[in-house]
């Protein structure tokens, strides 16, 4: 928060004290110092997030404290501008010393750029491809997806962003070729390899490219006739807003995605991050409702398509561990911790990317909940996977974490783990 609110510390007093809470009490519910919490309440001191949604969770506020220092959306809009499968020629650049660069380009600003005089090879056009070549293409792509999202949870996205891109550039250029049937398909994939492509680009923190990923997707699938993959843009555009803590945004696009006529996994997905936004706003009643609804909508038998599974496919019990995440942010830390202990023992060794971003909310949790030598313990292994996949998402969660532990830098157990923790916590992603 980046300004003291007078009207907050008011507000934290007058509750607390309708409570009977002195602020010893208040201080041992939420593990911040008595001296904090003073001068929090007299608007000397911004409240940090966290303690905000602690202090809402131990007075039973309802999420009355959030709103009072619920921050403005970040510039970037979560709108993107649709646009037609071949509006543009893609160029990538890719560098043998490590950074690679992609941009989509408008055919005329190919010509006048130059581009064109460049080595360059494609179809002409002009046959169409066989049968066998789009079964062919379509069976290959489909096992690589599948070996791809396991790769992608072990290693950074700028080491498979450019296949992927590729890949889906290959898809969409033989979908013109192919007869009609097999062309559906093709552009179905297609749009599953850009929605993924979308997501690892967010994982380097490129919000913007990430929501013109999304687009492609959506635009790819409708060519293709599937109109719901519209839906699960919304979901993954409340992603984003989910992590500028917008939680009004995040909670408007989530029931945009759950219109009757969509697919109950696109639905399902959907409660679950209303869920999401309705913790951030401290609202544990509704969050409840909403993660509800999406057990109820996921565990509808899939659709029996071939196309792969949208959203996660490494967690065998997604509500559940939704449910885990939004207890943090409820300021739930204990059942938050519990919750969260018991899922993570059931997610696979080799899912390095999916232990790393919910290790570190129980991690966080644990913190939270003031057992920094166990939050520690559990911050340790993790570290090694931080550095491999860089994440910008979990990226959030640790420097939260660092935060919270920074409060207790007296303790051995900090010390030992700050010097690694404070630069990963820092650090860009590629």
């Amino acid at each position: 928060m980046a300004q003291p609110s007078t009207e907050f510390g008011e507000e934290l007093r007058k509750r607390r004290l309708e409570a009977g809470l002195s602020l010893t009490a208040l201080s041992g519910a939420v593990h911040y110092s008595k001296a904090q919490l003073s001068k929090v309440e007299r608007g000397i001191k911004a409240p940090s997030r966290d303690l905000v949604r602690l202090c809402d969770a131990a007075l039973g506020a309802d999420g009355a404290l959030i709103s009072l220092v619920t921050q403005a959306a970040a510039d970037t809009p979560v709108e993107p501008v649709p646009g037609q499968v071949n509006e543009e020629d893609w160029i990538m650049q890719l560098s043998p010393d490590g950074p690679n660069r992609f941009q989509p380009m408008g055919r005329r600003e190919v010509v006048s750029a130059g581009v064109a005089s460049l080595m360059t090879w494609r179809s002409d056009g002009a046959g169409q491809a066989s049968t066998a070549a789009g079964a062919g293409m379509l069976e290959a792509s489909r096992s690589l997806f599948t070996h791809y999202r396991r790769l992608g949870q072990t290693v950074e996205p700028g080491l498979l962003l450019p296949v992927l891109i590729a890949q889906t550039h290959t898809l969409r250029e033989l979908s013109a070729q192919a007869d009609a049937a097999t062309r559906r398909q093709l552009l179905a994939l297609g749009s599953r390899y850009a929605e993924y492509v979308g997501w690892l680009v967010q994982e380097t923190g490129d919000e913007r490219a990430a929501l013109w990923w999304t687009q492609r997707a959506v635009d790819l699938a409708a060519a293709g006739g599937d109109q719901a993959l519209a839906g699960y843009a919304l979901v993954r555009r409340a992603l984003v807003t989910l992590y500028r803590d917008d939680a009004e945004q995040t909670i408007a696009l989530a029931r945009r995605a759950q219109s009757g006529t969509l697919p109950p996994r696109i639905r399902g997905l959907a409660a679950q991050r209303e869920a999401q936004g309705h913790a951030l706003a401290g609202d544990l009643h509704a969050c409840l409702c909403a993660l509800e609804r999406a057990r109820t909508l996921l565990a509808r038998p899939h659709d029996g398509s071939d196309e792969p599974v949208i959203g996660t496919m490494h967690l065998p019990d997604p509500v559940s561990m939704v449910t885990g995440w939004c207890l943090v942010d409820l300021g739930r830390s204990r059942e938050a911790s519990e919750e969260l202990d018991r899922q993570l023992a059931l997610v696979g060794q080799d899912a390095v990317r999916t232990r790393v971003r919910y290790g570190v909310r129980r991690a966080l949790a644990y913190a939270s909940a003031g057992e920094i030598d166990h939050a520690c313990a559990l911050t340790t292994p993790l570290l090694d996977g931080v550095a491999a996949v860089r994440s910008a998402t979990v990226t959030t969660d640790l420097q939260r974490l660092a935060r919270v532990l920074a409060r207790h830098s007296d303790q051995p157990s900090v010390r030992r783990l700050w010097p690694r923790l404070g630069t990963l916590s820092r650090s860009a992603t590629s």
